[in-house]
């Protein structure tokens, strides 16, 4: 509810937009007054010769300046003159003063009207200054009760255009940067009609962050005028001004009005941002929360069970040729199964930050034989060259959280590189570090998706990175940045394929003792 000192005619008129009063009316009132006080001198004067009779005519010039304005005052002090003169000054009832002392007395009474005129034109203007600023204060409040109630943004949009139409009498609408660009999101009334130039109005006063359209410095072409809605972060939102009548939509007097409904609302507009993202926060740190208690109680379900698959498997000796291509597939299938519970503790132990490194100096010719060992079944029947320089340092890293990271990689290469692709080991030495590489020659990763694909279940589309669980290189990244190594992707510049590299800063490196 608005207060009677800031209902909207009350701040209409104080804020300039009421048409003043009729000048006519004002001095036909004022002449009223001086006839009337005319009357009653006249009246007083006719029982007896009252020197006193001028200082009525003080009233209806008070009156008129103080209602009317300082011209109306000075006005109507000059026909008060003139009355006192006609009726009361010898010889009457003719404009002719025989006394000196007479003229004087019109005189002072001239300008006590000039005088008392300025003062109450004066004190009327900062009266109706005070009332302005207490009807603004009022509305301000008001409008401030209301945004604490509001809390999504949609809600504060029709709130805002709602309250500037009806304060300031003007059509509102408000645009707010959306999935299809700068659109209108609430108006008041509705439906507003914006053309083509208008939208680009709008865009600018959003992009530039200044007043846009009619009335502005720039476009002024628009019948709308644009004033941006800022927040910490930047312009959040536009609001549009604009009259039925083709007037302009925001008087000088208006102004700081309009400009303190802007500066509540931005803030209003900044504080369910913040809330909205604080809410995603939560739900995203329950999502992951919730993943990571799966990824842990399934892969630790899962572990003893195929433990025990596993080796009755390797135990099992086939009584045909049938049976040992049986047995074949069923150790392949479930040594994958196996590392997929393993990269799923690997992702859990990543995520929740239990990673305990024994950082020690190796050979990255034994690494590579050894990741390569023991992914010898899947490798089988690919071709796989290994170009690793023998004058190569030392790695300062956790042995097996590495092993892992180039199981991950070949697996990696071997499931994406094509049926018959090869696989590239490289290790070398380049720019002060260590660079090892593993490269295929499957399709390669879609321009753009370099850095994305080392997030936690993706599979890119378009390229060779689609089949798996998403999680092998996710756990690359992850235990190499623990270790303090980084990783980067690119496609290969000879051919189709791509490069996974590894690389090891001068920190991580131990030279080899000579003999």
């Amino acid at each position: 509810m608005v207060s009677n000192v800031g209902s909207p005619d009350r701040v209409a008129r104080i804020a300039g937009l009421e048409m003043p009063r009729s000048a006519l009316t004002g001095y036909l009132i004022s002449l009223a007054l001086t006839v009337l006080v005319t009357l009653a001198g006249l009246a007083i004067f006719a029982r007896g010769n009252i020197t006193n009779i001028g200082l009525l005519y003080l009233l209806p010039v008070l009156v008129a300046a103080t209602r009317y304005g300082m011209r109306t005052g000075i006005v109507t002090g000059l026909a008060c003159s003139l009355a006192y003169n006609f009726f009361f000054i010898p010889p009457t009832h003719t404009f002719t003063i025989d006394n000196p002392q007479n003229i004087i007395t019109v005189l002072v009474l001239l300008g006590v009207a000039v005088v008392g005129s300025q003062l109450a034109s004066k004190v009327r203007e900062q009266a109706l200054l005070a009332q302005a600023s207490a009807a603004q204060n009022s509305a301000l409040a008001d409008f401030a009760r209301q945004l604490t109630g509001v809390s999504t943004a949609d809600a504060l949009a029709q709130a805002l255009c709602a309250e500037i139409s009806r304060l300031l009498s003007v059509n509102a609408v408000l645009l707010r940067p959306g999935e299809d660009g700068l659109s209108v999101r609430s108006a008041a009334p509705p439906a507003p009609v914006l053309e083509m130039l208008d939208i680009a109005a709008a865009r600018w006063c959003f992009d530039m962050g200044q007043a846009a359209g009619r009335g502005s410095d720039a476009l002024t072409a628009s019948e709308w005028q644009f004033y941006p809605i800022g927040g910490a972060s930047g312009v959040l939102a536009v609001i549009g001004l604009s009259r039925s009548d083709a007037r302009e939509p925001v008087s000088p007097a208006q102004l700081p009005l309009l400009v303190r409904l802007i500066d509540q609302a931005g803030l209003a507009m900044a504080r369910i941002a913040l809330t909205e993202d604080m809410a995603a926060l939560a739900q995203a740190r329950e999502r992951d929360r919730l993943r990571q208690a799966l990824l842990s109680s399934v892969s630790h379900d899962l572990r003893t069970p195929l433990t025990t698959i596993l080796g009755t498997l390797n135990d099992m000796r086939a009584q045909g040729p049938e049976q040992e291509v049986q047995l074949a597939e069923a150790r392949a299938e479930a040594e994958r199964l196996h590392r997929f519970v393993d990269n799923l503790l690997d992702m859990a132990r990543i995520e929740s930050g239990a990673l305990h490194q024994k950082v020690e100096p190796i050979d990255l010719s034994e690494a590579v034989a050894s990741a390569l060992q023991d992914m010898k079944r899947p490798l089988a029947g690919r071709q796989v060259d290994v170009a690793i320089a023998s004058d190569l340092p030392l790695a300062l890293v956790d042995p097996q959280l590495f092993h892992h990271c180039l199981i991950n990689l070949i697996d990696n290469a071997a499931k994406h590189g094509g049926s018959a692709g090869g696989i590239e080991v490289v290790a070398r030495q380049a720019d002060g570090a260590i660079v090892l590489s593993v490269a295929d020659r499957g399709p390669g990763i879609p321009p753009g998706e370099a850095l994305r694909i080392f997030n936690t279940f993706i599979r890119l589309e378009g390229s060779d990175r689609t089949g798996g669980s998403g999680l092998g290189l996710a756990i690359v990244k992850g235990f190499a940045e623990a270790m303090g190594l980084s990783v980067s992707a690119e496609n290969r510049e000879d051919g189709p394929g791509a490069v996974f590299a590894i690389r090891f800063g001068p920190e991580k490196m131990k030279e080899v003792p000579t003999a």
